[in-house]
C-alpha cells in the first residue's frame, strides 16, 4: 500500500470534506482543479494571439509604449473570472494566481513575440494593504509565469509609496488621475536592455499598469509587454 498510501488518504478526505468548484460550489471530482467541468468550459477564454491586434492593446495606443498586450479571460460581472479572481483576491486562495499562471504561460511561451521576456514584475500593492491581505495577489500568478517563459521574477524594482483607496467605482479619467505617481523604480540600470513583462489581475481601463509603464521611463533600451488574467471587454 505504500506507493499508493497518499492517493488513498487524499482520496478518502475529499469523501469526508469534498473540494468545491469556486464557480458554482459544487463538489469536484477526481482529476477536476479549482473548477468543476461545467464552470471551466463556460470560461470566457480571448484566445488572442501575439501575431494580430486586440482589445488590450488599443488600451494602450497613444498613451504607453507597450509593445504587446494580452488577457487569458475576458471579465464580466458575477462570472465565474470574477469568482475565481475575488477567491484570489480575498479568501487567500493563491492557488488559483498559480493555477492562472501556468496556463497563460503555456500561451504566452507559444507566441514568438513573448519569448523574449526576461524578467516579469507584478504590479506592486502598498506594504500596508499587502501585509493585510497577506500577499499580492498578482505574485504566483507571476511566479508562474516566469517560469514558463525562463524569465527572472521581481518584486523589488517596481514599488507603491503610497496608498490608494479602491478604483473599482472611478472611470478611466479619474482612475488615471488617482494613479499618476503611484508607483517608483528601484535599480533601474538592472532593468536597461531588458524585455520586461508587467502582470496584474484585472484590466478595466489600463490606468494602473500606464501609471506602472511610465514608472518605467527612466530604463533605457527596453521593451514592455503586458499580461493580465482578465480583461474588461
Amino acid at each position: 500500500m505504500g506507493s499508493n498510501f497518499p492517493k488513498i488518504l487524499n482520496d478518502a478526505l475529499s469523501f469526508v470534506v469534498p473540494e468545491l468548484c469556486f464557480g458554482c460550489n459544487a463538489a469536484l471530482y477526481r482529476g477536476e482543479r479549482l473548477l468543476c467541468a461545467f464552470c471551466r468550459n463556460e470560461l470566457p477564454l480571448t484566445d488572442f494571439k501575439g501575431c494580430t491586434e486586440n482589445l488590450t492593446d488599443r488600451l494602450f495606443y497613444g498613451r504607453s509604449p507597450v509593445e504587446k498586450a494580452t488577457a487569458l479571460f475576458y471579465y464580466t460581472e458575477n462570472g465565474v473570472v470574477q469568482k475565481l479572481i475575488h477567491s484570489l483576491k480575498y479568501r487567500g486562495q493563491e492557488r488559483v494566481g498559480i493555477w492562472l499562471g501556468q496556463w497563460i504561460g503555456v500561451k504566452l511561451l507559444d507566441q514568438p513575440v513573448f519569448r523574449s521576456v526576461n524578467i516579469v514584475l507584478p504590479v506592486p500593492l502598498h506594504p500596508k494593504k499587502k501585509r493585510k491581505r497577506g500577499y499580492n495577489q498578482s505574485s504566483a500568478f507571476g511566479k508562474a509565469i516566469a517560469k514558463h517563459l525562463g524569465a527572472v521574477y521581481s518584486e523589488t524594482h517596481l514599488y507603491r509609496p503610497h496608498s490608494s483607496f479602491t478604483q473599482t467605482t472611478k472611470n478611466r479619467w479619474k482612475r488615471w488621475e488617482s494613479t499618476r505617481g503611484n508607483f517608483c523604480l528601484r535599480k533601474k540600470e538592472d532593468l536597461e536592455g531588458k524585455d520586461i513583462l508587467i502582470v496584474d489581475d484585472v484590466l478595466t481601463t489600463g490606468s494602473t499598469l500606464e501609471a506602472c509603464v511610465h514608472a518605467l521611463d527612466a530604463v533605457r533600451d527596453k521593451r514592455i509587454f503586458i499580461a493580465v488574467m482578465a480583461v474588461v471587454p
